[in-house]
């Protein structure tokens, strides 16, 4: 796994919270102090929170358990996107569908349909069928793949899920706990950390801040898989408990 250098965290404004009118007091504990009415995070307490997700995750992703990324403001979709393909993790970073968690059997059924569409283009298929078919079928097509592609090789429920800005992703947090998944997230200063088991204190608004957070946390997923026995290529690792914080 990387080392933590203090000198890149602060280079990438890790530090910087929002304005201190936007701020929820329950971020108290994580705050240093306050700069020009802007909150300025306590690095110690990011790091903190840092290095207990990235043992977390590494313990999770060592029983061979998912772990499933989740960003889709702006700032986080290509930074996530980056860090759950080089851990070999699902992530969704366009639209959280209300019952990705709740209703799996619903979204595994819109990933079928995935590949069928696709099957149709690369037969040939969709080519003998009229213009208004094709046009309708591709709008289909470029809908799913849009909202679902990220999790196209997620056949089970994740163990955790790594959100960037809890506030934003509220409904995927509500699904999460409501099913007993665990949440690691990258709260900022306007956000509640009692809605997740590990919060991470820093900049969820910050292209270079958020990168940095999940370059680390990818990092420790990529050396727990690594202790995995190997496995026969068609067998999937089955469902593991969840370490013990």
């Amino acid at each position: 796994m990387p080392e933590i250098v203090v000198k890149d965290f602060l280079e990438s404004g890790v530090h910087f919270g929002h304005r201190a009118s936007r701020w929820n007091p329950k971020m108290r504990p994580y705050i240093y102090a306050r700069r020009n009415q802007i909150h300025i995070i306590d690095l110690k307490e990011t790091l903190r929170g840092l290095i207990r997700a990235k043992k977390y995750l590494q313990k999770v992703s060592a029983q061979g358990s998912l772990v499933l990324f989740v960003g889709t403001k702006r700032q986080a979709a290509e930074p996530l996107e980056a860090a759950a393909k080089a851990c070999g993790m699902p992530w969704v970073n366009e639209r959280w569908l209300g019952g990705t968690l709740t209703n799996f059997r619903t979204i595994r059924s819109r990933l079928k349909r995935l590949e069928e569409l696709e099957s149709l283009q690369t037969t040939g298929e969709m080519a003998t069928y009229s213009k208004k078919r094709q046009s309708t079928l591709m709008r289909e097509f470029k809908k799913i793949f849009t909202n679902l592609s990220g999790m196209r090789s997620m056949n089970r429920l994740p163990e955790t899920l790594v959100v960037i800005d809890p506030r934003r992703e509220g409904i995927a947090v509500k699904e999460a706990r409501l099913l007993g998944v665990k949440v690691v997230a990258l709260i900022d200063t306007d956000s509640n950390p009692d809605v997740v088991d590990l919060p991470i204190p820093g900049n969820d608004d910050s292209i270079r801040s958020i990168a940095l957070v999940l370059q680390h946390l990818s990092e420790s997923i990529v050396a727990g898989k690594a202790t995995l026995p190997e496995r026969p290529k068609e067998e999937a690792p089955g469902p593991a408990p969840v370490p013990s914080l």
